[in-house]
């Protein structure tokens, strides 16, 4: 059985690793092994905060939805309740958008969620 010297591929794997670790600082971008301990917790942490990214925005959102619920004198809840009883369908990240840029389209949507709540009262 002929003998396998692994040149080619280790060579392609190690340039890979360094790759992925350009920018780190001090051995972690130059050296091999510590560059792979290194990528290998940066593609950890990238994995879970693609997860936590999407909650993170969720409750930012809801954050910036209640203040400007409240600046129209209803709660988050009642509101985001209000909006399901007159069936408007926008999600929360399109609410808190209008809420920032256009306040008296968030004023009107506040409005017809009181009202939805007021008539099934």
């Amino acid at each position: 059985m002929p003998r396998v010297k692994r040149g080619n591929k280790r060579v392609q794997r190690r340039k890979k690793i360094l790759g992925l670790a350009k920018g780190f600082r001090l051995t972690k971008s130059k050296l091999h092994r510590s560059a792979k301990e290194s990528v290998d917790r940066a593609l950890q942490f990238a994995y879970r905060d693609r997860r936590a990214k999407k909650r993170d925005f969720r409750s930012l959102f809801i954050i910036r939805l209640g203040a400007a619920a409240r600046s129209n004198d209803i709660s988050y809840s009642k509101f985001v309740a209000g909006l399901k009883k007159a069936n408007i369908e926008l999600d929360r990240r399109v609410l808190a958008e209008i809420a920032i840029k256009d306040p008296e389209t968030f004023a009107k949507l506040a409005e017809s969620a009181k009202a939805a709540l007021a008539t099934a009262a």
